[in-house]
């Protein structure tokens, strides 16, 4: 029973990626990878669950390449990279948000420097309904009086469909409410930006991964939720947004995210300890090539992410000297 969903989950993501990765090329100027010599060892990534997988195929790509390198990933929210990275558990912090000020202040008490961060994919994080909800467009307003008991924007609390616009048999439906959990750095950037660091409602069920919340959404036509755009299916349709009631909407794809229009585009990053003026690991190094290349950006697509341009990957890059 377990296997046959999994398996349909799989389905569903594999035709939501498939068509994003039609609509979406990675830029022809990022550096192809070359692999080097010397790199094997063990590589432990602890963090964001919004990054599991996509570090999972990195992973993939990269053993395919170094055969001798033993790589472990666990993706339980980008809480836990800062405590992994500072405990020394894990070489790489994948997180879906950037370290707070108290995460780089206990990184600095433990290495006495600054941890270095590393900007590797692009993510609209979307706002999803049901594939059925006739829903054309929310504004963060709307989207913050669903979600927030505090409403810091200033509308009144949104609890049924019909006073979120939408008209038919579902109007009069109350909304269900899925999230992540507070170890979650979507949690914490959807808190931040959409809710203007106010409080989510109390009806919010918190889940513990991405997937969850997508496919909670799928299976209730009452159902809203979020989550980075790579956990999309074919179950699930990401709602076009807009900063204010009444303003631009704006749909949750890569132009709209590269030109900053789409309201919750954000980037995603790999925290690392890198001591100034001395050299990284080589198999962390290269592993952060590997994510920056070419290849690296390709599989970015393939997991339903947005690729960046050649020119900030470079920009990226230059972390790493």
């Amino acid at each position: 029973m377990l296997k046959k969903s999994v398996l349909a989950l799989c389905a569903t993501l594999c035709i939501a990626t498939a068509a994003h990765a039609e609509k979406v090329k990675v830029d022809a100027k990022l550096p192809a990878y070359k692999a080097t010599s010397g790199v094997s060892g063990n590589l432990n990534s602890i963090g964001s669950d919004t990054l599991n997988n996509l570090m999972t195929y990195w992973a993939e790509g990269f053993k395919k390449k170094y055969p001798n390198v033993n790589i472990q990933i666990e993706g339980k929210g980008s809480s836990t990279a800062p405590p992994a990275l500072i405990a020394g558990t894990a070489q790489l912090g994948p997180m879906s948000r950037m370290m707070k000020g108290k995460e780089i202040e206990d990184f600095e008490k433990k290495y006495g420097y600054k941890p270095t961060k590393v900007g590797v994919a692009l993510d609209s994080l979307a706002v999803f309904v049901n594939k059925d909800n006739p829903i054309k467009s929310l504004s963060l307003d709307e989207v913050d009086a669903i979600f927030s008991k505090t409403r810091k924007r200033g509308l009144p609390e949104i609890t049924t469909w019909g006073q979120a616009g939408v008209h038919g048999a579902l109007a009069a439906k109350p909304i269900s409410l899925f999230g992540r959990n507070s170890a979650s750095g979507t949690y914490g950037y959807f808190k931040e930006h959409t809710l203007k660091n106010g409080d989510y409602k109390n009806t919010v069920k918190e889940q513990p991964g991405s997937a969850s919340v997508v496919e909670g959404v799928a299976k209730d036509i009452s159902a809203i939720g979020y989550s980075g755009i790579g956990y999309a299916t074919s179950g699930v349709k990401a709602v076009p947004l807009s900063d204010k009631k009444g303003g631009q909407v704006f749909e949750a794809n890569y132009a709209n995210v590269l030109s900053g229009k789409y309201p919750l585009a954000r980037m995603l990053y790999i925290y690392v300890a890198k001591k100034p003026g001395e050299p990284m690991p080589k198999v962390v190094e290269e592993f952060l090539k590997f994510a920056l290349s070419k290849e690296g950006q390709q599989i970015v697509v393939k997991d339903g992410y947005d690729p960046l341009p050649a020119s900030a990957a470079a920009e990226q890059l230059k972390a790493l000297k």
